[in-house]
């Protein structure tokens, strides 16, 4: 059996749907926070248990007769995937995958690229065949900012770098050629990026030029940005979060675009025009 981690949320979910059109529905196993949400996966017949991270009984339980384990990412903080490599090797499993991110590093000024990085040195210690999805940066982030951008007509940020912006939709089918088709990808694999590099006023004049509402990048000093943040109502912790975002793009940590993705799909990766395309217009 296939179980798969986080499988409500928009990754999980889409490498389920994937499997489900390769796999019969009883080769497949999620593993949730909450069952209720999966419902339509039950009626499916495939089988759902709930599982925590921070709960290693409940894990022993959802990844029970597994023989492969995607673990979906979750915290910025290798402490939880840890505790799920642990539970998925001792319930047995032969293989674990995990959602890593093309920036994984230790030194990166984002909170999330040294855990990526911490989990895979994990990986390889488990003593178990492994993969780490060394996934694109999620267009939803630049989807998100464009959003906002068109209520008030500026995309307000730090300086930015150019990003490989990659649609969730594409890296949940390669997560599913990888758990059907065992060998495929070992190891870490190389960047599953999208098909181009850009930053925001990229991603801005691709929106106005979509929707023809002017939008106009503004680039703001971090402080002065987290402060505005703060004003707002958001947490100082989340601010500086998310500054460090800004930080590691603009040193390229996110800026690759690599082949394997698209050798993967068959086809060309989604672009951001396609995505914003598809959510600003309709």
């Amino acid at each position: 059996m296939i179980v798969i981690t986080g499988a409500t949320g928009q990754l999980g979910r889409g490498v389920v749907e994937r499997l489900l059109a390769r796999l019969p529905a009883d080769r497949i196993g999620i593993s949730v926070r909450d069952p209720l949400k999966a419902q339509d996966l039950v009626d499916l017949g495939v089988r759902v248990r709930q599982g925590e991270f921070d709960d290693p009984a409940s894990l022993a339980y959802a990844f029970e007769g597994a023989s492969q384990v995607l673990i979906v990412s979750g915290p910025a903080d290798a402490r939880p995937h840890r505790t799920a490599i642990e539970a998925a090797t001792a319930a047995g499993a032969e293989r674990v995958l995990y959602t890593s991110h093309m920036g994984a590093n230790p030194a990166s000024p984002f909170v999330p690229m040294p855990s990526h990085a911490e989990t895979e040195q994990d990986l390889a210690a488990s003593g178990v065949a492994f993969t780490a999805l060394r996934n694109g940066f999620y267009a939803t982030t630049a989807v998100h900012f464009v959003r906002q951008a068109l209520q008030s007509g500026t995309l307000v940020a730090p300086e930015d770098g150019p990003v490989s912006w990659t649609a969730h939709a594409d890296l949940a089918e390669v997560a599913a050629v990888a758990l059907a088709e065992e060998g495929r990808l070992d190891g870490i694999t190389p960047p599953l990026t999208g098909p181009e590099s850009l930053d925001l006023a990229d991603a801005a004049a691709i929106a106005a030029d979509l929707t023809g509402r002017e939008i106009t990048r503004v680039t703001v000093p971090d402080e002065e940005w987290v402060a505005g943040m703060v004003s707002h109502g958001a947490p100082e912790q989340q601010a500086r979060f998310l500054l460090g975002m800004f930080e590691a793009s603009r040193k390229g940590e996110f800026a690759e675009v690599g082949p394997a993705l698209g050798e993967l799909l068959g086809r060309q990766p989604t672009t951001l025009r396609e995505l914003l395309a598809a959510t600003l217009t309709n």
